[in-house]
């Protein structure tokens, strides 16, 4: 998919909301409800939710306050681009119609403010820590696979997706984002069309340059709460501090 995004453009991921603590769902609805008449627009790229999954007329109760926000956000007038991850990929009415998310699944290529950019949440995309989860992903996103699962009570099914999986969801990359770094240094590489390319998934905040683009990574709102935010001008990388701006840790400027 690709379009174009109002800068200035916030970037968030991998909150994992439902498992996170009270206090860190607190920290990031106070974030979402900031961006009203400050961002062009917001980009969650993946794991917004521990466990994300709509039933015809039935969807996990926790942390409807983040949802609430950003419908608010969305009838305020912010575009909000979703990109799923691999805790929130069975997406669908209810962020796109209800929510007001452009929800989808995959990359996303696109411009924002005069970069041009690739988004994508990162899984599956290492070449040796996510050998297993390959040969997963298939069989979590096959149609088949997400209608037998839509057919067990939401409380069961919840149950089931919550206790599946809690290395990724508690923890950084155990190779402290080297494989996605080198991932996107080969996607950088050899001087091809792209500015900017972001990544989530290993919750560890990155911004850097790599030949004639940079690679940016928001990391994650569960231990130090991170943010990216684009401008015309230059990509930062930003800790949430509890005010409207945060506290920039790290800045790249665009070159001429």
């Amino acid at each position: 998919m690709s379009g174009q995004l109002k800068s200035p453009c916030y970037v968030v991921s991998d909150a994992h909301l439902g498992v996170a603590s009270l206090d860190i769902e607190r920290s990031f609805v106070a974030f979402l409800r900031s961006l009203n008449g400050r961002a062009g627009s917001l980009v969650i790229n993946g794991d917004l939710f521990d466990f994300w999954f709509e039933w015809k007329s039935v969807i996990p109760r926790r942390s409807f306050r983040a949802l609430a926000a950003l419908a608010e956000l969305h009838d305020a007038g912010l575009p909000i681009l979703w990109i799923a991850g691999n805790h929130d990929c069975w997406g669908g009415e209810v962020l796109r119609d209800d929510v007001g998310a452009d929800y989808q699944i995959g990359a996303w290529a696109g411009d924002i403010g005069g970069w041009k950019t690739r988004i994508e949440h990162g899984d599956g995309l290492r070449e040796h820590e996510d050998r297993k989860y390959r040969m997963v992903r298939p069989v979590m996103r096959n149609p088949l696979a997400i209608k037998l699962f839509r057919m067990l009570h939401p409380d069961t099914a919840t149950s089931v997706a919550l206790g599946s999986s809690t290395a990724s969801r508690v923890h950084r990359a155990r190779d402290e984002g080297r494989g996605l770094r080198d991932h996107a240094a080969a996607a950088l590489g050899g001087g091809k069309d792209l500015d900017l390319l972001i990544y989530g998934h290993s919750h560890v905040a990155a911004l850097e340059r790599i030949e004639s683009g940079v690679f940016a990574n928001a990391g994650s709102w569960l231990e130090a709460p991170t943010y990216l935010v684009i401008t015309p001008e230059r990509v930062e990388l930003r800790a949430a501090d509890g005010s409207a701006e945060g506290h920039r840790l790290n800045a790249i400027d665009r070159r001429a």
